[in-house]
């Protein structure tokens, strides 16, 4: 094991410093070195290089303990911001965020079918647009992009929505803007942006189960992103549940997304639609064309029959997919991700149920399976967290 440089050694200590700030909201200098162990000269030195870097500020005076009361520091959360952008079905939506995660500014576009080199452009205009907006320097860009990725090289490996093939996004930007650059599949990025944002549990680990139009998990283990080894790692969507199901747009049949994705939902609420006249659907949607997973949720939640069906069907196949995660990785925390429709009490009681039968007794009594807690904005939230663990190594 090579020893660390002095230059290595300082940037260390200084990160330390920066997140104990950032962890604590207000600490004296006393107090740093306490907690550290580093000299009260190394803390006094860092702190002075924080403050004239306006990342820390002075917060006014602690308590004194007799003798001269101490000094309580704390992070400026705009000193910098971060341009966040959620690369979902539905739109491109962005964000200007800060270093608490509190969204400044946000813009939204349709995608309107654009795919390829269009839905490229796209993203550059969504971020041309955010940098308009930015009144405060900016310490990195985030994306959080459907598809399979290569975090590391931020390469999209294969984004089938978007017709993206070993596309290095990354690079582009970086080199079109000439900031940091972070980017990671949505679903990883959803459960990072959960674990350091989401405010609800402890544990050093996490998985959230995003629902949508694609289905994934994002896996967080003592704290950071698990990726696996070709970067792969929470494709659930596409593991096969149904022998000889229906043909998945990944190529092969039976695919967890064609039985519990919104499309697969939205195709068997048509055809209940079109077939019974008395259904509730009909209540809440003039044309099978109006159909949509809001007016889904209204007729399962007025106890319409074959809408109840089909989501009991979808939470069957969710909970036995969450069920071999519990006992593969036993993490104990489990969110849910995505539409109201996924997220309402009933069909997460569901999935805890399909969990409790389907994996050993003692490890279901430990998980704790719940709806996450950013909503709509966990994706840009996560592409937040991507940046500062990368650049200030604070979250």
């Amino acid at each position: 094991m090579r020893k660390a440089t002095p230059q290595q050694t300082k940037e260390h200590n200084k990160r330390l410093v920066l997140k104990l700030i950032y962890d604590q909201g207000e600490i004296s200098r006393a107090d740093i070195a306490r907690k550290t162990r580093l000299t009260r000269t190394t803390v006094s030195s860092i702190v002075t290089e924080l403050i004239e870097n306006k990342l820390v500020v002075e917060a006014g005076q602690a308590p004194s303990a007799g003798g001269k009361p101490p000094t309580w520091l704390k992070i400026d959360e705009d000193a910098l911001h971060c341009i966040c952008a959620d690369l979902g079905s539905q739109g491109f939506s962005g964000a200007i965020v800060n270093l608490r995660g509190e969204i400044k500014r946000r813009l939204h576009l349709p995608i309107e079918n654009s795919d390829g080199e269009a839905a490229l452009d796209l993203v550059y205009q969504l971020v041309d647009d955010l940098l308009k907006l930015a009144e405060r320097p900016l310490l990195g860009i985030g994306i959080g992009t459907p598809g399979l990725m290569d975090a590391q090289q931020g390469i999209v490996r294969n984004a089938v929505n978007l017709d993206w093939q070993d596309l290095p996004l990354g690079n582009l930007l970086a080199a079109r803007y000439d900031l940091p650059v972070y980017i990671a599949n949505d679903c990883q990025a959803a459960a990072l942006g959960e674990y350091i944002f989401g405010g609800n549990g402890t544990g050093s680990s996490l998985i959230v189960i995003k629902l949508g139009r694609g289905i994934g998990a994002g896996i967080v283990l003592n704290g950071e992103l698990f990726y696996g080894d070709g970067c792969g790692a929470g494709e659930i969507g596409h593991v096969s549940v149904l022998k000889d199901g229906e043909l998945c747009t990944c190529g092969n049949r039976g695919c967890l997304e064609t039985v519990a994705s919104n499309r697969a939902i939205l195709k068997r609420a048509q055809r209940i639609y079109k077939d019974d006249p008395d259904s509730i659907l009909h209540q809440y949607a003039t044309t099978t064309a109006k159909l949509n997973t809001r007016s889904i949720l209204k007729a399962y939640l007025d106890g319409d029959h074959g809408v109840r069906e089909i989501l009991q069907d979808a939470s069957d196949y969710l909970g036995n997919a969450v069920a071999n995660l519990v006992s593969a990785l036993n993490i104990h925390r489990i969110e849910i991700a995505g539409d109201d429709l996924y997220l309402e009490p009933e069909f997460i009681e569901n999935i805890r149920q399909q969990v409790r039968q389907g994996s050993l007794k003692a490890l279901a009594q430990e998980t704790h399976l719940e709806a996450a807690r950013l909503g709509g904005d966990i994706v840009i939230l996560g592409a937040a967290a991507l940046i500062l663990q990368n650049e200030l190594g604070i979250v």
